[in-house]
């Protein structure tokens, strides 16, 4: 079975990723010196907790296993382990990109595969 991990990603910056080709991350990425992932058993929290309220978002979809030795999974949030990239994503390890709209109750996502 194939292990996805998940970007949440602002529309206008993922747009241009789709035009270079690759992905270096947001702001937040580029301070960390990784990009921030999630599991599909993390990703509506972290939804909540860093996007809470923001409109235009995709939900990147990646397989894990493309990602190769530059993904490492490190504590983070209550100690539980976190996707982190170091380096910039190839966007050919990318599975599917899908709209992440905001509803009345928080954003609602599309059925997610298995972490």
């Amino acid at each position: 079975m194939r292990q996805t991990v998940y970007k949440i990603c602002p529309e206008a910056l993922w747009r241009e990723a789709e035009n270079s080709g690759t992905f270096s991350g947001a702001l937040i990425d580029i301070a960390d010196g990784f990009i921030h992932l999630s599991t599909a058993d993390q990703v509506e929290e972290t939804a909540a907790r860093h996007f809470a309220g923001q409109s235009s978002l995709l939900l990147v979809a990646i397989d894990a296993e493309r990602l190769g030795p530059a993904l490492k999974y490190e504590p983070s949030r209550g100690g539980a382990l976190f996707p982190h990239l170091y380096g910039a994503l190839d966007l050919s390890a990318v599975i599917w990109v899908k709209p992440l709209p905001l509803g009345a109750n928080g954003h609602e996502f599309p059925p997610l595969e298995p972490s």
